[in-house]
């Protein structure tokens, strides 16, 4: 009982707070966006010492205070995607979005773009504005998300309302069954897949910035069982309503018969390009989330990285 009220309550102040930034100009909306963020900034001590430490930890910052002003900076960026992202669906269109986002994209990735039988796997991080790259992706190739579920099953169907777009399907992970993925990249859409977040300990410890850390295996599982191109990108915020959307050259893995060192060699490209990305724009990097979590002991000792945590699903001959 005390949890639904709750969860009406959260989704009562969240619908006002979106009618509220609906009827405000842009850019007073981002300013404020940009006060809480400061103010959670302040108040937010666990959030704070998160990316404060991980910011140390990963060698991007060299200073406590240096990591502090970035993490700050990091905040504030997250705030103002929230809001421009939330507007982008009215002023990103099929004829306006050249005037808001620059493509940056290798010859060869933009060829397999615009061929619509071409299936990709887009892989990035919680970097730059990942809501924008989706929606200016949709309109050269239908584009097929997945998310983790919000607690709150209102605000998450609330979220998947606003957010809908025609190009655009978001899935949660409850959802992601590999028939229906593989199914998307035979169609030609882009699977896009976030792969930075806490894995699992079914899946495999790698290199993060020099720190092991539990890695989606699935990317690389999906790439070597239907042998999708893999496109590695990000969308760059150069300013107010301004990106540039970054995408590298399209990598193909060939399997060597060794499939837990053919998951190693993918993954641990992909987290490369990422880590190259991210000290690139540390500032539009998400700091406050807790990667780098303690290893839970297998078999009597941590696992190295590297080594899966778990039989890999589809490994089984």
């Amino acid at each position: 009982m005390i949890r639904r009220l709750r969860y009406r309550l959260e989704y009562l102040f969240a619908r006002s707070a979106m009618a509220l930034f609906d009827s405000l100009p842009l850019p007073f909306s981002v300013r404020v966006a940009e006060y809480g963020a400061d103010l959670y900034f302040l108040l937010g001590g666990m959030r704070r010492r998160t990316a404060i430490d991980n910011l140390l930890q990963a060698g991007l910052a060299s200073t406590p205070a240096e990591a502090r002003r970035i993490a700050r900076e990091s905040f504030r960026h997250f705030a103002r995607l929230v809001i421009e992202s939330f507007a982008s669906l009215r002023w990103l269109t099929d004829d306006s979005w050249p005037s808001h986002c620059t493509l940056d994209l290798h010859p060869d990735s933009r060829r397999l773009l615009e061929d619509p039988r071409q299936g990709l796997l887009l892989i990035s991080g919680h970097l730059g504005n990942w809501e924008v790259a989706a929606q200016v992706l949709s309109f050269l190739k239908p584009v097929l998300g997945i998310i983790r579920p919000m607690d709150n099953p209102h605000i998450d169907a609330l979220m998947r309302w606003r957010t809908n777009r025609p190009g655009i399907k978001v899935i949660s992970k409850r959802e992601a069954h590999p028939a229906a993925l593989m199914g998307a990249l035979k169609q030609g859409h882009i699977l896009a897949l976030l792969t930075d977040q806490h894995a699992s300990r079914d899946d495999t410890v790698l290199p993060f910035f020099g720190r092991p850390a539990y890695t989606h295996t699935s990317p690389a599982l999906l790439h070597l069982i239907t042998r999708t191109p893999i496109i590695f990108g990000y969308c760059e915020r150069t300013g107010p309503c301004q990106y540039t959307l970054h995408v590298e050259e399209p990598l193909v893995f060939p399997p060597t018969g060794n499939r837990q060192a053919d998951i190693v060699r993918v993954l641990s490209t992909l987290t490369g390009r990422l880590e190259a990305a991210i000290r690139r724009h540390p500032e539009q990097y998400l700091w406050g989330h807790r990667r780098w979590k303690k290893l839970r002991p297998m078999n009597g000792h941590p696992p190295t990285p590297g080594e899966p945590v778990a039989q890999p699903a589809g490994n089984a001959k």
